[in-house]
């Protein structure tokens, strides 16, 4: 048996057992508190505007309610979504399939062990961004400092000082790209995506720059013509579709033909 066959078949085996434990995290999340305008800005996936209106004269501005959903209503409650039916045994199979790709593509090697958490992690955020238009951050920071962590645990057991400063490359330019985006025009684009996307670029980074190609211009492309798709379907609202899921399977287009991807723009 390969060592590419025995990363799949690993893969999907831990992921899927990870998978498992997808619902525990999202009821694990807290509730977003009531919070002002810019607060709000900063964790949804939708932003709020920037601006309050002015108040009338003799009354005070009220304090804004916890995010919601385009208005229409309380936000989905974390528990809810996970005790959602069948979300265990679909969050395990999802993380097993994307398990699987990621030992196919990137085979037996060190450079598996940053991906192995952020699989079912990655499935937790698509669930939760599919169903509220938020991106919490108390999932991506830990989710951070474990991908940190174990890029530096794989420099130190192979010694590839290339690897981790394009880890640190694909941080910066991914995140970067997404900071202007939504600092350009705020109510595009949320601060929860420009989060996920460092986060992204840091694994994605790791593993190469046509990785980083792929998965970053991927996530637009599938954004732009997915999110179009599913707007005329009526399936998502057309000014406020969820980004994050098509980012996340963008990523995983970038583990997978990213490599080839790149050799053939630079060899065509």
């Amino acid at each position: 048996m390969s060592d590419q066959v025995v990363a799949t078949v690993a893969l999907a085996l831990l992921c899927g057992g990870l998978g498992l434990l997808v619902p525990a995290l999202i009821a694990r999340v807290p509730e977003p508190e009531p919070v002002t305008t810019d607060d709000a800005v900063a964790e949804q996936d939708v932003p709020l505007p920037t601006v309050l209106p002015a108040a009338p004269s003799g009354s005070s501005p009220s304090t804004p309610a916890a995010p919601t959903v385009d208005d229409e209503g309380p936000k989905e409650p974390y528990v809810d979504i996970a005790r959602l039916p069948g979300l265990v045994w679909r969050a395990a199979l999802a993380s097993a399939a994307a398990g699987a790709l990621v030992g196919w593509s990137v085979g037996a090697t060190w450079d598996l062990l940053p991906l192995v958490p952020l699989v079912p992690v990655s499935v937790a955020l698509a669930v939760v961004d599919w169903r509220t238009r938020l991106l919490p951050t108390k999932v991506i920071a830990p989710t951070y400092l474990v991908t940190i962590a174990l890029t530096l645990v794989t420099w130190l057991v192979t010694g590839g000082t290339d690897d981790l400063v394009r880890a640190f490359w694909g941080w910066l330019v991914a995140g970067g790209i997404f900071f202007v985006l939504w600092f350009v025009h705020p109510r595009g684009l949320g601060y929860g995506d420009v989060r996920l996307a460092g986060l992204l670029g840091i694994a994605l980074g790791h593993l190469g720059w046509g990785e980083l190609l792929v998965g970053v211009y991927g996530g637009f492309l599938l954004g732009g013509v997915g999110g179009g798709l599913l707007s005329l379907l009526r399936v998502v609202e057309r000014k406020a579709f969820p980004f994050g899921p098509f980012m996340l399977v963008a990523a995983l287009m970038g583990v997978w033909i990213g490599e080839p991807v790149l050799d053939g723009l630079v060899t065509g």
